[in-house]
C-alpha cells in the first residue's frame, strides 16, 4: 500500500494549526528544538530527545515541500482536512489488517490451549496508564494523556504522546514520559532528579530565585544531597539572597567535608555579605582543605589585608608566590610590604610581577612607584616610561615621570 503523508500528524509534532506558510514551520520547526534539543534532556533521556528531534525535522521538512509547492506558498486548512481523512483511511486499513491477523493469532492461540494447555505458564498482560509526567521538564506537572501515536516503520518506528499538562498539551516522546501511580509516593531520588532538572532548566533562562524555589523541594527530598546543596547555593547567592545562601553553604559544607569548594564560596558569599572576618577565616578553611591551590592563598591573604593584619597577609601571599606566583598576587604582596615600610620586600615583589608578565601595565606603574621612593632614579623612569608604553593614558604615571625628570641630578660639563 503506498505511504500516505500524513499532514494531521505533522502538524501535531510541529504544534502548528493551519492554514500555514514556510515561515510558520520554520518558526514553529525553531520552537520545538529549543524545547528538545538533546543538550537539555536529563541524564539517560538525550537519545529520546534526539530521536523526537528527528521526527520533528523530518516532518517539518515535509511541510515545508509542500508549503512551497502550494499555490501562493500557503497550505489551506481544507487541504489539511482532506490530506488527514486520506491518512486516517490509510490507517483504518492497516488496522483492519492488523485486526485480521490478530484473529488468526488469537485462533491458533486457541487451538495450542485445547491441545496443549501447558505450553506456557506466562501469562500476556499489559496496563494502560492515564496519568504521567515528562522527565525532561518536570515543572510541567503530571499530564493526562490524550493519545499515542506512531512515526516511521520497521526498525525505524517511534512512539510520541500529545499529553495534557497544565501550561498547556505538549508534543512529546514516549520515553521521556513517566507514569504515575497515585497509589504510593515517589521515591526520594525521583523526585531530586526532577526538581535538579526544573531548576537547570531555570538557571538557564536566568531565573535564579524559581531555581532556588525547586532546589528547596529538591534537598527536602534529600538533604545531604551534595550537588542539591551545591546548586541551592549558587542559586540563592545569584538571585542576591546572600542570608539563604549562607545558611545553604553552610549545610553543604556539613555534608561535604573533606573539600574547599563549599569553603570557597562560603568565603565569597560572606564577602558580598561584607562580613570580611567569616570571609577570611573561610577562605582559610578552603587554603587548607586544598594547600597547593596559589589562588586559595592568595585570597586569604587579600582578606587579611583589608583586615590590616600584615603579617597574616605576609604568610598567606608567600605560601602563594612559592606555589604558583601571579601578577595580582604578586602586586598585593608588594602592597602588604609597603604598609610595613618594607620598601626593598615591595621593590622586589614588584619586579617580579614585571618579570611574569612583561605587557601588564599595572605591573610596571607600581614598580616604577616603589623605584622612586630610592636612589634608583635612572631604574625609575625606565620602568615609568615602560608603563606609559603599555598605557599611554595612565596620567599618575606622567606625572611620576616628570618629577622623576625634574630631580634627575644633572653632570656639569666639562672645563
Amino acid at each position: 500500500m503506498p505511504q500516505v503523508l500524513d499532514i494531521e500528524q505533522a502538524l501535531l509534532l510541529l504544534e502548528l494549526e493551519p492554514p500555514f506558510e514556510m515561515r510558520d514551520v520554520q518558526l514553529a520547526r525553531r520552537r520545538q528544538a529549543k524545547v528538545w534539543h538533546p543538550d537539555l534532556a536529563p541524564p539517560g533521556k538525550q537519545l529520546e530527545h534526539e530521536r523526537h528531534l528527528k521526527a520533528i525535522n523530518e516532518a517539518a521538512d515535509q511541510l515545508e515541500n509542500l508549503a512551497e509547492g502550494s499555490r501562493g506558498g500557503k497550505v489551506s486548512r481544507n487541504a489539511v482536512k482532506v490530506s488527514a481523512a486520506a491518512a486516517r483511511a490509510a490507517r483504518a486499513e492497516a488496522g483492519r489488517r492488523n485486526y485480521e491477523e490478530a484473529q488468526a493469532r488469537q485462533a491458533h492461540a486457541e487451538e495450542t490451549q485445547k491441545h496443549d494447555p501447558f505450553g506456557s505458564r506466562v501469562p500476556d498482560h499489559s496496563v494502560v496508564h492515564r496519568y504521567a509526567r515528562c522527565l525532561s521538564y518536570p515543572e510541567w506537572g503530571v499530564g493526562e494523556v490524550a493519545g499515542i501515536y506512531f512515526t516511521g516503520g520497521g526498525d525505524d518506528i517511534q512512539q510520541w504522546a500529545r499529553v495534557r499538562f497544565n501550561p498547556g498539551v505538549r508534543t512529546v516522546p514516549a520515553g521521556s514520559l513517566q507514569f504515575v501511580d497515585f497509589s504510593k509516593p515517589d521515591p526520594g531520588h525521583e523526585r531530586v532528579q526532577r526538581f535538579m532538572t526544573a531548576a537547570q532548566h531555570a538557571m538557564v533562562e536566568g531565573d535564579y530565585p524559581l531555581a532556588a524555589k525547586r532546589l528547596v523541594y529538591a534537598r527536602d527530598a534529600e538533604p545531604s544531597n551534595v550537588s542539591v546543596l551545591r546548586l541551592l547555593t549558587l542559586a540563592f547567592w545569584q538571585a542576591g539572597e546572600l542570608t539563604a545562601a549562607g545558611r545553604a553553604v553552610r549545610d553543604w559544607a556539613r555534608a561535604d567535608p573533606t573539600r574547599p569548594a563549599a569553603q570557597r564560596y562560603a568565603s565569597r558569599i560572606y564577602e558580598d555579605m561584607r562580613a570580611y572576618d567569616l570571609a577570611a577565616e573561610a577562605a582559610l578553611r578552603s587554603a587548607q582543605l586544598g594547600p597547593a591551590d596559589a589562588g586559595a592563598w592568595e585570597r586569604v591573604g587579600r582578606l587579611r589585608l583589608r583586615l590590616f593584619d600584615r603579617e597574616g597577609a605576609l604568610d598567606a601571599l608567600g605560601q602563594a608566590r612559592r606555589l604558583g606566583p601571579s601578577v595580582e598576587g604578586l602586586l598585593d604582596l608588594a602592597l602588604a610590604h609597603h604598609l610595613g615600610g618594607d620598601l626593598g620586600g615591595e621593590v622586589t615583589a614588584t619586579e617580579q610581577a614585571t618579570l611574569l608578565d612583561p605587557q601588564h601595565p599595572a605591573a610596571w606603574s607600581r614598580y616604577a612607584h616603589a623605584l622612586a621612593r630610592t636612589d634608583r632614579v635612572s631604574d625609575a623612569i625606565a620602568a615609568s616610561e615602560r608603563a606609559l608604553r603599555s598605557a599611554p593614558d595612565d596620567e599618575e604615571v606622567r606625572e611620576l615621570l616628570l618629577r622623576l625628570h625634574a630631580a634627575q641630578p644633572r653632570v656639569l660639563p666639562a672645563a
